[in-house]
């Protein structure tokens, strides 16, 4: 997967129930802070490991302006969708006639963790293991973190070594990027075949303005038993208009993208020549306490495909109607799902052992659809829909621990699922 994966393990779920019995703290806003208002400077408290000019470049209210509560509840969605922080608020103090000096108040969040790994994938189920991660080096909200993760059911049998490292900026631009070094050693019980691989990917996001962006890929893989090196290469751009990228209340998120992957298929080469093109559609709207999402994922690839490529579904990432086996593998594939959620409990900060760290608890409903073809375009017998209800767990780095039970009437049978991150980021990074 493309982004930090399963820094906190298992032991979230513990830290989480007992922040609560300990309290939590919320932002306190002053009063002097009012619309209309002078800013004569700006300062930051609490900037322990993260240096200021990574608070600032995501800021809208400026020194000389008139102070815009509007506008800070914007800037705070931004600072969290950094996940360096448990708490932010904003106080002001009077300065001079009509004018006042603000200050930016953080709580940062834990930032070396040696702790256990974990995440899930429909092909391996829930793996675990050990990870150190670093969220925030040299206070430049760079992320770097190693993890070595095994499948729990076989115990040791399947086995992944990764290195991941990730920022929003590059040398001082708006170029987010994001590295990934991964060895694979297991067997795919989906495809039939021994992956043992190591791929290196890099992503750039190249933000042209704060709704438009280019975007780029490039990996290399070498995949081991005969079929050798695959090349990846790709461009394409996002329109996103989101208020945040995690726990997103509203906005719309639009990506295209043109990868190919490969380097061609002849007498004298083995392995996969073919083109992918790719929608990823997201929105959201809410209502009080009710979020409604619409998603949309579509992949359709002209071209040699391995059968070590070919897309599956089933299970908590892609479509929780059923469990996956190896029936369900394609070529071409689209993931549709309509979600309601409802905010039980609003993101929260606490501490535990001196750890910071945030929480919050959302209830969630809905609806699956998927279709999966080998050739031309898909028609009714490729479709397959299922309703799902559960629990969500609102914490940092992860963004969410999904809880869900899925049902299927072409399945018959409830099936339950667990989760990290919005499955949105599993579904569309999960491994080939």
């Amino acid at each position: 997967m493309k982004k930090l994966l399963g820094i906190l393990g298992l032991s979230m779920g513990v830290s989480l129930w007992s922040a609560a019995a300990l309290g939590v703290a919320s932002p306190v806003y002053a009063a002097e802070c009012s619309d209309g208002s002078v800013i004569s400077s700006i300062k930051f408290d609490g900037l322990v490991h993260t240096k200021n000019r990574v608070v600032e470049r995501e800021l809208q209210n400026k020194v000389g302006e008139i102070f815009d509560w509007k506008k800070f509840e914007s800037e705070k969605l931004k600072l969290q969708d950094l996940d360096l922080f448990t708490e932010i608020s904003a106080t002001c103090e009077p300065a001079s006639a009509g004018a006042v000096a603000l200050t930016y108040r953080f709580q940062e969040i834990f930032r070396w963790i040696p702790s256990p790994a974990g995440k899930t994938t429909d092909r391996d189920g829930l793996m675990v293991g050990v990870a150190l991660a670093n969220l925030n080096v040299a206070g430049e909200d760079v992320r770097v973190e190693v993890q070595y993760r095994t499948t729990v059911d076989p115990f040791l049998k399947n086995n992944e070594y990764a290195l991941y490292a990730s920022s929003p900026y590059l040398l001082g631009l708006p170029v987010g990027w994001n590295f990934e070094f991964l060895r694979t050693d297991s067997w795919d019980n989906l495809r039939k075949f021994q992956d043992a691989s190591w791929l290196a990917d890099l992503d750039l996001n190249w933000d042209l303005t704060s709704q438009f962006a280019l975007l780029f890929t490039g990996a290399y893989r070498y995949l081991e038993g005969g079929v050798g090196h695959l090349p990846e290469v790709g461009l394409g751009f996002k329109i996103d208009r989101r208020d945040a990228g995690i726990d997103t209340r509203n906005g719309v998120y639009l990506e295209y993208m043109l990868t190919h992957v490969g380097a061609g298929v002849g007498e004298n080469h083995k392995g996969e020549n073919y083109w992918e093109v790719l929608f990823d559609g997201r929105g959201y709207h809410t209502i009080g306490k009710f979020i409604t999402g619409a998603t949309a994922l579509f992949r359709y690839r002209p071209g040699t495909v391995g059968h070590y490529d070919l897309y599956y579904q089933g299970g908590t990432n892609t479509f929780r109607g059923h469990d996956p086996d190896s029936t369900y593998l394609g070529i071409h594939e689209t993931l549709l799902n309509l979600e309601e959620r409802f905010v039980l409990m609003e993101r929260r900060s606490a501490s535990v052992l001196g750890i910071n760290f945030f929480y919050g608890i959302q209830l969630v409903a809905g609806f699956d659809g998927r279709l999966l073809w080998d050739k031309g375009m898909p028609n009714w017998s490729d479709y397959e829909g299922a309703v799902y209800g559960g629990i969500h767990l609102i914490v940092p780095a992860l963004d969410r621990i999904r809880f869900e039970i899925g049902y299927s009437p072409d399945v018959g049978e409830p099936k339950f699922s667990f989760g990290l991150f919005d499955k949105t980021i599993p579904a569309r990074w999960r491994s080939r």
